[in-house]
């Protein structure tokens, strides 16, 4: 990009419709405009320099569009994320619908300094190939540090020598954390390497009796528990955290024992990560404030709420298609057995209780008989009979 800083937000969009890119751009600062409050203005922030240019690819196939976005940022890493996060609220261009996707978020200095690590490894080499004594002395001491307690390659990852044959394996963010585990004899681990969440880590993971997350203790290792989790589904079994604000990488081996020793399911630790990042971002960007109309497909749930007895709910699964009526009491354990379940319909007013609810089963849209007058809240959209009206 021509912007290049510390971050790079890349999304996929997919527009019901015909449009340009000036389009897309257009809606990316009109649409985004007011919903992240003064200081993530994308405006200012591209006049300061700290966004960069947008970079809007589109195909047109058949009268509907498909893309990918690039957005440069410098700003801090939990700024760029809510950035990230505010592009995939952009529901419409123009008269058309669209669905903006962000895949990952690129952390430019790590991708440097990884390239820096291997091309320095090839440099090394090269000076033992030159036949000198006292070089291969010195490539012999540096690749013993690098290579600590036999760590290995699987897939382009680096792991323990037993992540493949182990019936456990243990997830961390980078290199530096596997080595760390090795020196205190956990030889399953393996690094996600930062850049994205692989199929070939997915496929691993699918064939362990227990795979555990284990992630430094900031915002950021809650941010790649979101996106292990996506990735991997029903094979993450368990997450453990470092202490708070503390890296895997820098942790003294009885810290690690203890860490792991508290592990806690993944459902739960899940469901209570992902409500607290909302409840951060909710404080940051504020609640939002009722939705005026609902989306087509939103109202196209309305005939779930016919004759569904007071407080009871209907799950809208992942085909579009209503679960069986379900009581407020049952209604928390319910939603903790819906896999992709993506909307809610309840007859009742929504409260704070049902947008937690809603938010720990990943659902983020709600129609209830009334609604508050905030009806965005931990990144759950709650909509009112009148709103499909």
């Amino acid at each position: 990009m021509s912007n290049e800083g510390k971050y790079v937000i890349h999304a996929t969009i997919r527009v019901d419709g015909t449009v340009a890119r000036k389009d897309v751009v257009g809606a990316i600062f009109g649409q985004t405009e007011g919903l992240l409050g003064e200081g993530l203005q994308l405006r200012k922030l591209q006049r300061t320099g700290r966004i960069g240019h947008v970079d809007v690819s589109l195909n047109n196939h058949k009268g509907r569009v498909q893309g990918s976005i690039e957005v440069s940022s410098s700003i801090d890493q939990v700024s760029t994320a809510v950035i990230g996060a505010a592009l995939e609220t952009i529901d419409r261009i123009g008269p058309c619908k669209a669905v903006i996707k962000v895949k990952d978020i690129e952390n430019i200095r790590s991708a440097k300094r990884d390239h820096v690590i291997d091309r320095a490894k090839q440099l090394l080499l090269q000076i033992v190939n030159s036949a000198s004594g006292e070089s291969k002395n010195i490539i012999d001491e540096v690749k013993a540090v690098l290579t600590l307690d036999t760590e290995v390659d699987f897939e382009e990852m680096t792991a323990g020598p037993n992540v493949k044959n182990s019936d456990s394996i243990i997830i961390v963010e980078g290199r530096n954390d596997v080595r760390n585990l090795l020196k205190f004899g956990i030889k399953n681990a393996i690094a996600t390497m930062g850049s994205g969440i692989k199929p070939q880590l997915a496929e691993l993971a699918a064939n362990k009796k227990t795979v555990t997350a284990f992630l430094d203790g900031d915002r950021g290792g809650k941010l790649l528990l979101m996106e292990i989790s996506g990735k991997l589904g029903k094979s993450l079994t368990h997450v453990a955290f470092a202490p708070q604000s503390r890296e895997v990488e820098h942790l003294e081996g009885k810290v690690v024992t203890k860490c792991l020793g508290q592990k806690e399911a993944a459902s739960k630790a899940v469901s209570r990560i992902q409500t607290e990042i909302q409840k951060d971002d909710d404080k940051a960007v504020g609640k939002g404030k009722a939705s005026l109309e609902a989306p087509d497909e939103v109202k196209g749930w309305a005939p779930m709420m016919d004759g569904l007895k007071a407080n009871h709910a209907v799950i809208v699964l992942e085909d579009g298609t209503g679960s069986d009526p379900v009581g407020a009491k049952a209604l928390e354990a319910a939603l903790g057995e819906s896999d992709g379940a993506q909307g809610l319909v309840f007859s009742g007013k929504v409260t704070d209780r049902i947008h937690e609810l809603a938010s720990g089963a990943g659902i983020n849209t709600v129609i209830g008989k009334t609604v508050g007058a905030q009806s965005l809240k931990l990144g759950v959209q709650a909509y009112s009979v009148k709103d499909l009206e």
